[in-house]
């Protein structure tokens, strides 16, 4: 008789291992579940669910699933509203509205945050290629515990998806540094190229990527060349398909990378407090009103933000925005500083104009008011209270870790930070929303897990030389 396999039958390490991963996937599970009960009894609330983005997707995705529109082409070139989002959300939406029979963001957010509780698998494999397994599992519990992380997760909305995409591009990244295997390289920009279908925001980092990668490996230039290509070629290859469409349908407009540029830059200096003064509008519907102004179109006629003229309207915006970055420098380099510091601020009251870094669970919020005593009323409150110490933690434990990791390993952290800098540089231009950097805000719980692992280590060798006193 084949003997049976148990996990006692492992060798204890394993089982710890083990255990531990199941224990983080729970957690994780856990905390999207009940932020998404809080999150779905406020889905008319517009400050925690943007409907009006998500109805965007919902017409998309139905109109595929009833064949009333392409999946991908654009028939209509007067119909520049349609490239202001990538294909890709409106694609998975429909496959998930087919495999749940259920079109509703209920059914999107279901879907969603069970993938997103295993996506904490990526943190944790990236931080133990990096900073080897204690460091990946520290990650990744800190990560299935953030509030920020776990209302991405349970939001229907294209965040997350293209977050799980960009993190697993910067683990096959990590591979092909430190095993100098085209394959990783190849799946790097293959992944990354299939996060610019769901969201724009990560389109340009292959560059960074690539010269990133020929700077720290360690192999001959042709070897580095080669690794670079290859990521280059394949992020290029997987977004050739929108590139060559848009080119295509709004030729000679042309909007190769969608719309959108212009309107972030205009709207994010209308948000700041010297928006008035250079004429800038503090929101969508005073945008639309300034246009029409310009077109001298009647207050009835049919006008919005990316249709009719989106290409040639959003270019306008955005030279408005730069002409007033370029004569006020000084001023907007204090702007792009605050919104940096807006996206890393976890605890406390929200920055302007990012949105919230989450929500703390309590029985109250995010349980029925039937359920809300007992041992699941009081676990729930447990959870939130952890997410509130780890609020105030998560910062200053990822800036010790930054500096630990440039100790540890220069090579590993400077490609893990070339992707942090990439967001916080492109997010500080112009509008931008904490959501947006989904995968920063990810990769910098490798260096709070970091932190973490150094201070046990340091503590258990105090331990350790402490004399037993009888």
């Amino acid at each position: 008789m084949r003997p049976s396999l148990s996990l006692t039958s492992f060798p204890t390490s394993i089982r710890q291992r083990v255990l531990a991963l199941l224990f983080i996937l729970t957690l994780a599970f856990t905390v999207r579940v009940l932020t998404a009960n809080f999150l779905r009894a406020h889905f008319e609330d517009p400050s925690w669910f943007q409907f009006g983005s998500y109805a965007v997707f919902d017409a998309r995705a139905q109109g595929i699933l009833d064949h009333k529109t392409s999946a991908f082409w654009i028939s209509d070139p007067s119909r520049t509203d349609q490239i202001i989002y990538p294909p890709g959300y409106p694609l998975w939406m429909a496959f998930v509205y087919a495999i749940t029979a259920d079109r509703s963001p209920a059914s999107v957010q279901k879907v969603q945050l069970i993938i997103d509780s295993l996506s904490v698998l990526l943190i944790m494999g990236i931080g133990a290629t990096a900073y080897g397994e204690t460091v990946g599992l520290l990650a990744g519990a800190m990560a299935a515990l953030s509030p920020l992380l776990a209302l991405s997760g349970s939001t229907p909305n294209a965040d997350a998806p293209a977050s799980w995409l960009v993190l697993g591009a910067v683990w096959c990244l990590l591979l092909a540094a430190k095993r100098q295997r085209i394959r990783f390289a190849i799946a790097a920009g293959a992944l990354l190229g299939l996060a610019c279908w769901l969201r724009v925001n990560p389109l340009f980092l292959f560059g960074a990527w690539a010269i990133a990668l020929f700077l720290v490996v360690k192999a001959g230039r042709r070897r580095r060349l080669a690794l670079s290509g290859a990521l280059v070629l394949a992020t290029l290859f997987m977004i050739s398909p929108v590139v060559i469409r848009n080119l295509v349908v709004f030729y000679p407009e042309i909007a190769p990378t969608g719309l959108g540029i212009g309107w972030n830059l205009w709207a994010g200096i209308g948000e700041t407090s010297r928006g008035p003064e250079f004429g800038a509008p503090c929101c969508d519907e005073q945008m639309i009103e300034q246009d029409r102004r310009a077109m001298g179109l009647a207050a009835d006629a049919p006008l919005d933000l990316f249709w009719p003229d989106g290409i040639r309207r959003d270019r306008e915006r955005g030279q408005k925005a730069l002409a007033v970055i370029e004569t006020h420098p000084f001023w907007f380099a204090g702007v792009m500083a605050r919104r940096v510091w807006g996206h890393l601020k976890f605890a406390g009251r929200p920055a302007p104009s990012v949105g919230s870094a989450g929500v703390n669970l309590t029985s109250q919020k995010c349980l029925s008011p039937e359920r809300q005593g007992g041992l699941l009323a009081l676990g729930t409150n447990v959870l939130g209270m952890a997410q509130s110490v780890l609020r105030y933690l998560a910062l200053p434990l990822m800036l010790t870790g930054i500096v630990l990791a440039l100790r540890r390993d220069r090579r590993m952290t400077g490609l893990i930070l070339v992707t942090c800098l990439y967001y916080l540089a492109t997010l500080a231009v112009g509008h931008s929303e904490i959501r947006y950097g989904l995968p920063m805000q990810a990769l910098l719980f490798i260096f709070a897990g970091l932190t973490v692992s150094v201070l046990s280590d340091v503590m258990t060798r105090r331990w350790q030389r402490t004399p037993t006193q009888i």
